[in-house]
């Protein structure tokens, strides 16, 4: 873990007068990293780690310090985020707090819920708090990186004028998205409401929640980007793009048909491994080139264009917020001080380097 300091300035007069510099204040026993003089403490820790951990497995005593390190990264970027959005003004309100809490427990029934929260030993409250911090960052990249992030018409044809050979198709392709539903735990959830679905019940449960809001009118793409665990396809919205005649020959029988069989706007639910694919056929493009004016060309384009843009933008906002912080890993600290750190280690005691 890379360490980051700053020099404090002191001012002319007071050194004239001999006045030193306040020392900064002493931290917590329990602390494990500091941000800017605010504490991350070792509670803190461990509650998002009960929150995230699976339940079924038994970490040896170094692969679950070793992921309570990497939470701990995460949680002092977090940190960053939601002091930046308190500066900017940007906060969350009690409604879409109490929204997101009822959508991440909508296709779970409450007795189970309780007794997730007792098992992992949490409170409603700390889920909500986790909530508050989780979408006061989502809110921080919206309005820094999203809102920011702009294409123009002749950054689209440039593009085209480059890559016009991508545009040609030598076979029929279909252009397709997905919102996938897994049976069990998946190491990387990249939907918005960091949904996953752990056991053949439960996915049952959530296809179905989705199945029923698609009759209901919900839009595809805002389910996919909610609630799909395929992590490629969920942020796009489940789109995979244009999936070639060749290509289709090469997957799954029944996905392969759920695909050939339907038409243009028709929704397939195919059932897979325990889990479930919604697939959606957005379209079918016939041999030969596309220019800018077909269906889709552009679009696809203009999105292209802005993730790649909304993606470095928000690498260098966020290595930007990291660097001109003063964040002090006491966790680290203490595991380097300490090749073998007991169980109920205190990082705060370890020694300044």
């Amino acid at each position: 873990m890379r360490l980051f300091s700053s020099i404090p300035l002191v001012c002319v007069l007071a050194a004239a007068c001999g006045s030193k510099a306040s020392a900064p204040p002493p931290v917590s026993a329990d602390a494990w990293a500091t941000v800017d003089g605010r504490e991350i403490r070792r509670d803190d820790v461990e509650k998002s780690y009960r929150r995230l951990v699976d339940l079924s497995t038994r970490p040896s005593d170094a692969e679950a310090l070793a992921n309570k390190l990497s939470l701990l990264n995460d949680m002092i970027m977090q940190d960053l985020m939601v002091a930046k959005a308190k500066t900017l003004g940007i906060e969350v309100t009690g409604t879409e707090i109490e929204n997101a809490f009822a959508e991440r427990r909508k296709n779970v029934p409450p007795d189970v819920f309780q007794k997730q929260l007792s098992d992992r030993q949490l409170t409603e409250a700390d889920v909500k708090e986790a909530l508050r911090r989780e979408l006061t960052g989502q809110k921080l990249l919206e309005h820094e990186v999203a809102a920011k992030t702009t294409v123009s018409d002749k950054e689209v044809d440039d593009y085209y004028a480059a890559n016009r050979q991508q545009f040609n198709l030598t076979e029929p392709a279909y252009r397709i998205a997905q919102i996938v539903v897994t049976a069990g735990r998946d190491p990387q959830i990249t939907n918005r409401q960091n949904d996953d679905a752990v056991t053949p019940e439960a996915a049952a449960r959530k296809v179905k929640m989705l199945a029923d809001r698609l009759r209901a009118g919900a839009q595809f793409s805002e389910l996919a980007m909610d609630y799909s665990e395929d992590p490629q396809s969920a942020p796009q919205g489940g789109d995979l793009g244009l999936v070639t005649a060749s290509q289709m020959s090469h997957a799954a029988p029944a996905l392969r048909d759920a695909v050939l069989k339907a038409q243009p706007g028709s929704i397939s639910q195919v059932a897979m491994e325990g889990g479930y694919t919604l697939m959606l056929l957005l379209g079918k493009e016939p041999a030969g080139q596309r220019d800018l004016a077909t269906p889709g060309v552009r679009d696809g384009i203009v999105s292209t264009l802005r993730e790649q843009k909304q993606q470095l933008r928000q690498a260098a906002f966020l290595t930007a917020l990291r660097n001109d912080a003063t964040v002090v890993n006491l966790l680290a600290r203490q595991v380097i001080a300490e090749p073998k750190p007991p169980a109920g280690v205190t990082p705060a005691s370890a020694p300044k380097k």
